[in-house]
């Protein structure tokens, strides 16, 4: 009899019932627009770089950073981050909270929270020398095929000045996404005590092949995103600012090799700029990684190298 009810009980539901396969999909954010272009880019760094990660349980870990280089400064860096047990969806956890710390006081942190299913906060800061160099507060609505923020950036009600971002992203198919961004800034150092600027967006994605652009009062920002195999993928960026008519391209890849367990991501741009890394895992050492690094710019003549090791 007691085997019969506890077989009849059901498993208790999810913190937050959210469910999937909308259509025709939530479009993520507007931050998101260019992330497959951006996640191909190469992560560059000069010098020797030692990232070691311990998992504590499953809401927190730490890591610990040492890099050495003569560009960039050198030293060592404390981070932690604790992911609660909220769950939406399959990835995400809420709260999350995340910061690194240095030696000399330097802090950098953020915090992420949800509220029911669509709605998220965040707050990023840093501090620099005991002050607050910049910071950042957003509110998130996630609907089926919508998605609308406000971000407001380093406030300061006693200049009365600050940046006021206004988000809002719509699918209107499952291929096609329109939306707007329209910032206001307010400051005594810009003509006029405050600025507004207006930037219209698309994107267009068949899953292979993904075609999304920016254009506004600033500019226009252009990618294309192709995966050509299970191997590789290839992007293409076109920056241009029209109020000083400068342009930018770059073209990145990303070569998977499954059997070597190594991953290459490379680039190559309109200012003369080579650059690739190589990431390598090193098996059976779970969870190791080994980093080269390198990077040519044939118009200043300068060449950076870079070793690192992650482990965890």
């Amino acid at each position: 009899m007691g085997n019969a009810q506890a077989s009849s009980k059901k498993e208790p539901p999810p913190c937050v019932p959210c469910p999937d396969g909308y259509y025709p999909g939530n479009p993520g954010t507007f931050e998101e627009l260019h992330k497959k272009v951006k996640e191909l880019y190469p992560r560059n760094f000069e010098g020797v770089r030692l990232y070691v990660k311990k998992t504590l349980s499953d809401y927190f870990n730490a890591y610990h950073t040492i890099s050495l280089s003569s560009v960039t400064p050198s030293g060592y860096k404390f981070g932690a981050c604790y992911k609660g047990s909220k769950r939406i969806g399959l990835y995400e956890r809420y709260p999350l909270m995340s910061g690194d710390i240095m030696p000399n006081g330097n802090l950098a942190a953020n915090f992420s929270h949800t509220l029911g299913c669509r709605t998220r906060i965040k707050h990023v800061t840093q501090m620099v020398d005991d002050r607050c160099v910049t910071s950042s507060s957003t509110i998130e609505y996630r609907s089926d095929d919508a998605t609308t923020s406000i971000i407001l950036a380093d406030p300061d009600f006693l200049k009365q000045s600050g940046t006021l971002v206004f988000h809002y992203l719509q699918a209107l198919t499952s291929r096609l996404t329109l939306g707007t961004e329209i910032a206001f800034h307010r400051s005594r150092n810009v003509p006029g005590g405050q600025q507004s600027i207006m930037t219209v967006a698309m994107r267009y994605s068949t899953g292979p092949r993904t075609f999304s652009a920016t254009l506004g009062g600033v500019g226009l920002h252009v990618c294309y995103h192709h995966k050509a195999s299970q191997q590789l993928q290839l992007g293409v960026e076109l920056e241009s600012n029209l109020r000083t008519l400068e342009s930018s391209a770059a073209v990145v890849y990303q070569l998977d090799i499954p059997h070597a367990n190594m991953i290459f991501r490379g680039l190559v741009n309109t200012e003369t700029t080579i650059s690739g890394v190589l990431e390598k895992k090193l098996y059976p050492m779970p969870e190791t990684s080994l980093f080269l690094s390198a990077m040519l710019n044939h118009r200043k003549q300068q060449l950076r190298v870079g070793i690192g090791l992650n482990i965890g």
